[in-house]
């Protein structure tokens, strides 16, 4: 999600969109950012049975894979843009989100994509 500012209740919208197309997550690791620490998200979580797991102030290692592609967003996509305008931004953002997701294989994932590891562990699931 792109935006200027992103409050708790975009934070519910973008998982409430994920978990229409692959069901609710148990557990989303968080930092203590406004966006995670709102009541909207807290409520959402609680109704639905998922934990919100914080990390600890100061310990950006707590959240190694989020940090990661924090760092992978930053220098291949932001440091590398002009945007003109946030629908330009989201255009170029979003561009660079389906390559990242549909054709780079990530070590973490056994070196396939994480399209692939989804169908992968969705077959398995299905088996």
């Amino acid at each position: 999600m792109v935006d200027s500012g992103i409050r708790g209740e975009h934070v519910v919208e973008a998982v409430e969109a994920v978990a229409a197309r692959r069901s609710a997550p148990w557990l989303i690791r968080v930092d203590n950012g406004p966006e995670f620490v709102s009541k909207v998200l807290d409520r959402w979580a609680y109704e639905r049975g998922v934990t919100l797991d914080f990390s600890r102030p100061g310990k950006p290692t707590d959240n190694a894979f989020v940090e990661s592609f924090n760092g992978r967003l930053r220098d291949e996509c932001l440091d590398t843009h002009w945007f003109l305008s946030l629908d330009d931004a989201r255009t170029k953002i979003e561009a660079w989100r389906r390559g990242y997701n549909a054709s780079r294989p990530h070590s973490s994932l056994g070196h396939l994509t994480p399209q692939e590891f989804a169908a992968k562990a969705a077959r398995k699931d299905c088996s």
